[in-house]
């Protein structure tokens, strides 16, 4: 499929204008948002070590070269700037945000794209609460910001100024699929595949030999669960199974949970936030699990950033953490069918 092919002819690029100038807008909002509460921009680099270790994400690979004869090395272009703003918030910034450029290998759609803008923001001190208000008040600045009553996508509509729902995910699978998705993982960090692939086939979801626990979680999740989140007014859903949250922390409430959430609008995923996990060795525990994962599935694993879990270890404070995808949220502000009508230039194999 030829994306973006041409999209420089005037009659075409003329079609994107109109949500090029509520995008800049929208990007002036979000720094004004965060200059009101004090949070320091911040700036990482796109080259790193390690590019982040989520199973299922794809890296680009590079080689940097050194001036003075040493062998060169592999960096990647990172994932998400997590890694590097925890870090700072262990250097003693205690509010950060930073507008990220990031890079995922294999992925497009009307929703994904290759490269593509990160909002991302960390409270020290902060808890997922102050994150879902946070969330929400800067949704709405940015649609007023871009002249916006609604968010839309595929002629479902969202209203961001009322009331958002606040939705467990446990609440989520009673409602949407009559099924008690915690009482699947007896033993939490260890789920049992059988009873939720138990669950699916009742609910009509087919089921592979080879899919693992969180394989039909997803598949649920998907078919069942998301076409219902984010119609009307946003949602917010919450406390993660605790083994789906690499790097959040489990709620004191209930261990069986992690202090994470994902907002929805139009069915659309916007952000992913966390209770951020500050147990170095947990930590690596974690990582290693997942590069394991990762090697199984296809054959390939990324280094573990052995510099983040020195300075978790040297003391991150107790915070929480967010990432939002900027270019879906325009993209709904804006009612566009696909995130490269509001880029100014989309990644083709064309030329620049």
């Amino acid at each position: 499929m030829d994306q973006g092919k041409e999209w420089w002819r005037p009659e075409i690029f003329a079609t994107r204008r109109d949500a090029l100038r509520k995008r800049q807008r929208v990007l002036t909002a979000v720094r004004g948002f965060f200059a009101e509460r004090d949070f320091d921009e911040v700036e990482t680099p796109c080259l790193q070590l390690s590019p982040g270790l989520e199973p299922h994400l794809k890296a680009f690979a590079t080689r940097l070269e050194d001036p003075w004869g040493e062998a060169p090395g592999t960096l990647y272009l990172h994932t998400s700037p997590e890694f590097t703003m925890k870090k700072l918030l262990v250097a003693g910034v205690e509010r950060l945000y930073q507008i990220a450029r990031v890079f995922r290998n294999g992925e497009r759609s009307a929703t994904h794209h290759p490269e593509f803008t990160m909002l991302e923001w960390y409270r020290a001190g902060g808890d997922l609460g102050q994150l879902m208000d946070d969330t929400e008040e800067l949704v709405r600045i940015c649609a007023r910001a871009a002249g916006a009553t609604h968010m839309e996508h595929q002629g479902r509509i969202c209203d961001p100024f009322l009331n958002w729902r606040r939705l467990s995910v446990a609440d989520a699978f009673f409602d949407y699929c009559d099924m008690d998705v915690l009482a699947t993982a007896p033993d939490p960090m260890n789920p049992e595949r059988d009873l939720i692939a138990r669950e699916a086939r009742r609910l009509g979801i087919s089921v592979s030999e080879g899919d693992r626990w969180d394989d039909i979680f997803f598949k649920i999740m998907l078919d069942r669960i998301e076409p219902h989140l984010g119609f009307g007014v946003p949602v917010i859903l919450h406390s993660y199974p605790v083994s789906m949250a690499a790097l959040a922390r489990p709620s004191p409430a209930d261990p069986r949970v992690a202090e994470r959430f994902e907002a929805y609008g139009c069915g659309v995923e916007l952000c992913n936030a966390f209770g951020e996990l500050t147990d170095a060795t947990e930590q690596r525990r974690r990582f290693q699990a997942d590069m394991d994962l990762k090697q199984a599935l296809y054959g390939e694993r990324y280094p573990i950033d052995e510099d983040f879990l020195a300075a978790l270890a040297a003391g991150m404070p107790d915070c929480a953490g967010i990432a939002l995808g900027l270019d879906r949220l325009i993209m709904l502000l804006c009612g566009a069918g696909s995130l490269e009508q509001v880029l100014w230039a989309p990644v083709t194999k064309f030329g620049s």
